[in-house]
């Protein structure tokens, strides 16, 4: 069974970590200095934050799968969408090493679909630096796959008349 991930970047992290667990009306599953994580099965989606981005807002989604099976269908998948696919074996990010596919939407959303391994002590590999991933933008989103769009109005904002 598959899981929507969402990573955002945010500002205050002790405050976004009292936000959410108040709205999801849980605490988070993994919380360290500069990350938190709420893996939720109502929704189902694996939520996370982190404050190792000069750039807050969404970093990337993805889709999380239960096997390397499911991920071999889920590469199958991007492989048919026509846009350059990004590969990594054993990627070691948000304390975690994974097998990973990543690929950029039209709108320039990096999308990570992926297979979790094993929890690992470090964010990132070695010894990543918050400074370090602010220099790629996103959080261990490879940098041919980030895709720098234009800001617009939020279309279903508080005011607006769309929706």
């Amino acid at each position: 069974m598959k899981r929507l991930h969402i990573h955002v970047t945010v500002d205050n992290l002790a405050d976004s970590i009292r936000f959410y667990s108040a709205m999801f009306d849980h605490a988070p599953t993994v919380q360290k200095d500069d990350y938190a994580k709420w893996m939720l099965d109502d929704p189902r989606v694996n939520f996370a934050i982190s404050n190792r981005s000069q750039q807050t807002g969404l970093n990337h989604l993805g889709i999380q799968v239960e096997s390397s099976a499911e991920l071999a269908e889920m590469g199958l998948r991007l492989q048919g969408l026509q846009a350059p696919v990004a590969t990594e074996s054993q990627a070691q990010c948000c304390y975690a090493r994974s097998d990973k596919y990543w690929v950029t939407d039209p709108q320039g959303i990096a999308w990570e679909t992926f297979h979790t391994l094993d929890s690992i002590p470090l964010f990132g590999s070695g010894t990543q630096s918050p400074s370090a991933a602010s220099d790629t933008g996103a959080c261990c989103v490879p940098a041919a796959t980030i895709k720098q769009t234009k800001p617009t109005a939020a279309c279903c904002a508080p005011g607006s008349n769309c929706c």
